[in-house]
């Protein structure tokens, strides 16, 4: 009998959770979306599970490459990750589309776990989601 699926939260802001790809897939992360530029270092794609990958919506490379250059400005990378993201309404409404149906795991590769591109698009997505009235 397979594991049975826990709960699914009521608001789609709550359904949004965050996870570095490295730690194993489960049941429970409903849609897993690598939302990194590249790929993975050493993570085979069978393993990943993903459900898409969407590079388009991580920060540009020149941002990506100005905050590895620079961990400790993580408040300018997440303004600047913020007026990136304002740019790709397309891609936003698609993402918090996700979070109306069911969990969407939003997977990042970086070992910082509380300072990465995942944790901004997250509390991105729960913004739009309360400006559009569905949380």
């Amino acid at each position: 009998m397979p594991p049975a699926r826990p709960p699914i939260p009521d608001a789609p802001g709550e359904r949004i959770r965050v996870k570095r790809i490295y730690r194993a897939a489960r049941l429970s992360d409903g849609k897993r979306i690598l939302v990194d530029r590249l790929w993975p270092r050493g993570m085979a794609k069978d393993r990943a599970r993903l459900s898409q990958w969407c590079k388009e919506i991580a920060p540009s490379e020149e941002l990506r490459q100005w905050f590895h250059d620079h961990p400790d400005q993580w408040q300018a990378f997440a303004t600047r990750y913020q007026a990136e993201l304002a740019a790709h309404d397309d891609l936003v409404r698609e993402l918090a589309g996700y979070a109306c149906e069911g969990v969407v795991t939003l997977l990042y590769a970086s070992k910082n776990e509380a300072q990465n591109n995942a944790v901004v698009l997250s509390d991105f997505l729960r913004r739009w989601l309360e400006r559009e009235g569905q949380t």
